[in-house]
């Protein structure tokens, strides 16, 4: 059921998931503002609760009806969790004008895109370019291999983790946008994705080795599977910079486009090996 649903929920984002209607962190926003003070247990009650909440209503749909409400139940959850949604429309907002030459609305989108880790200041455009791929290639993460990585491995339980880790990172972009650093330092969310996306990093990892500079990337890969104090962030960017650099760009339009490119072709690789491993039966 596990592919099933991959291709169904895949399918459905990529031809009607262009807002925040089918989007987890959007329905969350009303939990996320209750309560002034951010902490620990509040991240993981919210985390515990709502994970405990996905559990309880498959059980109770779990056998009937042939298991239709279960894959139905399945792909709504994968729909609410998988998939950037609103972030596609910023990114096509970044390139339309980018390509008209609106320069303030072209950096409104870019600071939009690098919310979470952020653009750096007084530095050249090259820079700022390659930070903007980077942003990209993380939230491809975040949006889709993080969460295919969980909802697979889990098998019957692929769901529940699935809503555990996107209500985490729904809890991270709410708090990167409404409240201080301080605060968001409080709630330790970042600490909790930091350990929940340690292997999926180094998998994904694997791919962008392999894609661009081998020689170059998979001596850095097997570096980082020691490395527990970097950023996730910060490892996996370098290791697509390898492949991204061999064909440098200083086009606002061309340079995102080559961070795109790059990740769906990732994505697309984990799709067909989690495809070939259900057909040999090793997954679910």
């Amino acid at each position: 059921m596990t592919l099933i649903t991959l291709l169904l929920v895949l399918a459905w984002e990529r031809l009607f998931k262009l807002g925040e209607h089918w989007q987890l962190d959007h329905r969350f926003e009303i939990v996320f503002r209750r309560g002034r003070a951010a902490s620990l247990p509040k991240t993981l009650a919210i985390l515990v609760l709502w994970m405990a909440l996905i559990w309880g209503i498959l059980r109770l749909v779990h056998g009937a009806f042939f298991g239709i409400p279960s894959l139905l139940l399945w792909v709504v959850i994968c729909l609410l969790c998988i998939g950037a949604g609103i972030t596609r429309k910023h990114y096509r907002a970044y390139l339309k004008s980018a390509r008209q030459g609106d320069m303030h609305a072209c950096s409104a989108m870019a600071e939009e895109l690098t919310l979470i880790h952020g653009l750096p200041v007084n530095c050249s455009e090259g820079m700022r370019l390659r930070e903007l791929q980077n942003a990209l290639i993380w939230i491809n993460f975040r949006f889709y291999l993080a969460p295919l990585f969980w909802f697979v491995v889990c098998g019957p339980y692929g769901p529940v983790a699935l809503a555990g880790y996107a209500v985490m990172r729904g809890y991270q972009t709410w708090l990167a946008r409404h409240a201080t650093p301080l605060k968001r330092s409080q709630s330790n969310v970042d600490y909790i994705l930091h350990i929940l996306d340690w292997i999926p990093v180094r998998l994904a990892g694997v791919a962008y080795a392999l894609i661009g500079h081998g020689e170059k990337a998979l001596p850095a890969w097997f570096a980082s599977l020691g490395d527990i104090h970097t950023s996730q962030y910060q490892v996996l960017t370098r290791l697509a910079q390898f492949s991204l650099a061999r064909d440098p760009h200083l086009d606002q339009v061309q340079t995102p486009r080559a961070a795109v490119t790059m990740a769906r072709k990732v994505t697309i690789i984990i799709l067909i090996v989690v495809a070939l491993l259900t057909i040999y039966g090793t997954l679910v």
